[in-house]
């Protein structure tokens, strides 16, 4: 019988915990009585014994089901795990477990599921693992496991998804690449080095493969062969020189996710991905950008951030008709794009986020602005932008971030500031704004008085001001003013 338990949490185990088992007819846990005979099954999923797991758990040994999740258990699992050989479930997550996986784990040759995730186990994962080939399901996540993932873990064919995130793992083992069922394979936030084993690419079902935040160096061309994968994340990792060409392969996938590397080469290739949805690049040493981008009519998602770009945004940007999010934005000592904004680019009505500040783009801000009725972020910020900031602005209703400072912006401010009323942000300081500011600025409710939601300095602006901003328009040129 599976037993659905409440145990009673102020009990003491008696006598000598050194003392052999004694196993007889029933065994008390936790408070409760259990017959060895008659309980296959366990379940206290989620109640508070906030104690740790004794070794007289290894006395049921007809049991077949064991979900002691999210229970607050501390220590160590005991070696007499090892006993319950009709194990199918074993469910420890969700508690503070400390210490290693017992070697005697490898007796549990039934398992279908072992769940061990998010926990404080640390130590390497005992060799024996490799023994459990009947698991379908291995969850080892947010635990401190450290050394190489062991290669007999190869030896799990039935497995379907492995998480292994959040641990302390240094290598993966070409073995797993043996791993041909898998759908999933999770080894983010580690401390792996070197370069990904190119056995990956034997990973045929593979549709998500997550290796960000490790310390890898290298992307293999075998990757190239897995055909069904959807989401490949790569960030925050240490991979240098070009994306390889194999990557145009990969004609499924929908997330391409490859930002803080150090990258210095994207293939044309890359414009055979038309599944594709988000492509992340920003923070890496890109220098150009591909025109084979514009082939990519389902990306909704484009972020070169803060990479050394030069030349001229490429008018096939503005094909990408389902863009949501454009960013080709640097650091200081980031981009220098250099040219106008391409008119191409007014007309991607989808853009919710355009981020193209710290660069050296040229031109005026047109009328056509006005189709980016979906914007809520718009920030030109630091470049060398010229002519009027266009009354059309004001169409944008949904706007709540607008920066154009540091330009060379001139002529008025339109009344139609005052329209957009969604806005919490403005930077409109260190350009050559002339005139009086409309009073319609008062509308806006912005927190004027704090310089990083407001900040309109350095302009040729004059007196008298709107009461809302008159004691912050900061320094103003007005020599020219009557």
């Amino acid at each position: 019988m599976i037993i659905l338990g409440c145990p009673d949490r102020d009990w003491d185990r008696p006598g000598d915990e050194n003392a052999p088992l004694d196993c007889s007819t029933e065994v008390t846990l936790w408070g409760v009585v259990y017959s060895i005979e008659e309980t296959n099954g366990l379940n206290l999923s989620h109640v508070e014994l906030n104690d740790t797991i004794p070794p007289e758990i290894g006395c049921l040994t007809n049991l077949t089901y064991l979900n002691l999740q999210a229970t607050q258990l501390t220590g160590e699992i005991p070696s007499e795990i090892g006993n319950l050989t009709n194990l199918v479930n074993l469910s420890l997550q969700y508690n503070g477990l400390t210490g290693e996986i017992p070697p005697e784990i490898a007796d549990l040759t039934g398992l279908t599921v072992l769940d061990l995730a998010s926990n404080q186990l640390t130590g390497a994962v005992p060799s024996g693992i490799g023994n459990l080939q009947d698991l379908e399901r291995l969850t080892l996540n947010y635990n401190q496991f450290t050394g190489p993932i062991p290669s007999e873990i190869g030896g799990l064919n039935n497995l379907t998804e492995l998480p292994l995130q959040s641990n302390q793992f240094t290598e993966i083992p070409p073995e797993i690449g043996n791993l041909t069922n898998l759908t999933k394979l999770d080894i983010s936030n580690n401390q792996l080095t070197g370069s990904i084993p190119p056995e990956i690419g034997n990973l045929n079902d593979l549709t998500e493969l997550w290796l960000q935040s490790n310390q890898l160096t290298l992307i293999p061309s075998e990757m190239g062969a897995l055909s069904n994968l959807r989401i490949l994340s790569l960030n925050n990792n240490q991979l240098t020189g070009s994306i390889p060409l194999e990557i145009g392969d990969l004609t499924n996938l929908e997330r391409l996710l490859l930002s803080n590397n150090q990258l210095t080469g994207v293939p044309s290739e890359i414009g055979s991905l038309n599944n594709l949805a988000e492509l992340l690049l920003d923070y890496n040493q890109l220098t150009l950008i591909p025109l084979e981008i514009g082939s990519l009519s389902n990306l909704t998602k484009l972020d070169l951030t803060s990479n050394p770009l030069t030349g001229t945004i490429p008018s096939e940007i503005g094909d990408l008709s389902n863009l949501t999010y454009l960013s080709f934005s640097g650091l200081q000592e980031g981009n220098d794009l250099t040219g106008p904004i391409p008119p191409e680019i007014w007309n991607l009505t989808n853009l919710t986020d355009l981020i193209f500040f710290n660069n050296d783009l040229t031109g005026s801000i047109p009328p056509e602005v006005e189709n980016l009725t979906n914007l809520t972020f718009l920030t030109l910020y630091s470049n060398n932008l010229t002519g009027t900031l266009p009354q059309e602005i004001g169409n944008l209703t949904n706007l709540r971030h607008l920066s154009v400072g540091s330009n060379e912006l001139t002529g008025s401010i339109p009344t139609e500031i005052g329209d957009l009323t969604e806005l919490y942000r403005l930077g409109l300081g260190n350009n050559q704004f002339s005139g009086q500011v409309p009073e319609s600025i008062c509308d806006l409710d912005i927190n004027f008085d704090n310089d990083y939601y407001f900040y309109i300095y350095n302009n040729q602006l004059c007196p008298p001001y709107p009461y809302c901003i008159e004691e912050y328009v900061g320094v103003q040129d007005t020599t020219n003013c009557d």
